[in-house]
C-alpha cells in the first residue's frame, strides 16, 4: 500500500560551499509525520568547490531519487518545480573612497534630475505668479513658498519610498522595492531557462551514495 507524501519546492535558498543540502532545506514536505522525519533527512545535493554561485534542483530530479529510495511512497509535487541555490562568494570590505564617490555621484545626478525638471516646468515663474496672485505683489524670490516646497519635496520622497535611512515608515511596500521584486521574479525565472549548471543525475547518484 503506497503512502502519498506532497512536497513544494522552495523557490529560492542560500548556502555555502562544501554545504550538504537535505531535502528540509530545499522543500516543505506534508504527510505523516514518520515519513516527513524519514524525507527530511535525506541528502539531496554537495555543494562543490566547483559550482558557480548558482545551482539549479528540479523538482522532477529530486522525486526520481526519492522514488529510488523508496519505491512505494507517492509523491504529490505543488509549487514551484525548481529550487534554485544561490552561493554566495566572499565579499570584500567595502572601500570607504568608492562608497563617497558613489554617494557623492548619485547625489549630483539626483540634484540634476530635479533641477532639470523644474527647469522644464518654469517652477520659478510658477511660484512668482502664485506669490502676485496672493499678495499682489512682483517678487523675484518668494521664500515663502520656495522654503516649504523645497521641505515638501525632501518629505514627499521620504514618504514615497518608505525609508528614512534604514528605517522602515510602515510596513506597505514602496514603489522601488515592487519594482526590485518584479525584476527579483524575472531574473529568478531566466536563471531557472538559462542556467547551464543543472544538477545531473550523477549528482544526485553519487549524494545518494554517501
Amino acid at each position: 500500500m503506497s503512502t502519498t507524501v506532497y512536497l513544494r519546492m522552495k523557490s529560492k535558498i542560500q548556502a555555502k560551499r562544501n554545504q550538504t543540502l537535505y531535502l528540509s532545506d530545499v522543500a516543505y514536505i506534508s504527510g505523516e509525520e514518520e515519513w516527513k522525519e524519514k524525507l527530511n533527512e535525506i541528502e539531496l545535493y554537495r555543494i562543490k568547490g566547483t559550482d558557480r554561485n548558482i545551482v539549479i534542483l528540479d523538482v522532477f530530479r529530486v522525486i526520481y531519487m526519492l522514488h529510488q529510495l523508496h519505491k512505494n511512497l507517492e509523491i504529490q509535487a505543488l509549487g514551484p518545480n525548481q529550487t534554485i541555490v544561490t552561493i554566495p562568494s566572499n565579499k570584500k570590505q567595502p572601500s570607504l573612497l568608492l562608497v563617497c564617490v558613489i554617494w557623492l555621484l548619485l547625489f549630483v545626478g539626483a540634484a540634476m534630475a530635479i533641477m532639470n525638471f523644474h527647469y522644464d516646468v518654469s517652477m520659478e515663474e510658477v511660484q512668482q505668479k502664485l506669490h502676485f496672485l496672493l499678495t499682489g505683489e512682483q517678487k523675484e524670490h518668494p521664500l515663502w513658498i520656495q522654503i516649504p516646497y523645497s521641505l515638501g519635496l525632501g518629505l514627499g520622497m521620504i514618504l514615497f519610498f518608505n525609508h528614512l535611512f534604514k528605517k522602515r515608515i510602515n510596513e506597505e511596500p514602496s514603489p522601488l522595492e515592487v519594482e526590485m521584486h518584479k525584476y527579483q521574479q524575472d531574473l529568478d525565472q531566466y536563471i531557472v531557462y538559462h542556467e547551464n549548471h543543472i544538477t545531473k543525475d550523477s549528482d544526485y547518484d553519487d549524494s545518494s551514495t554517501n
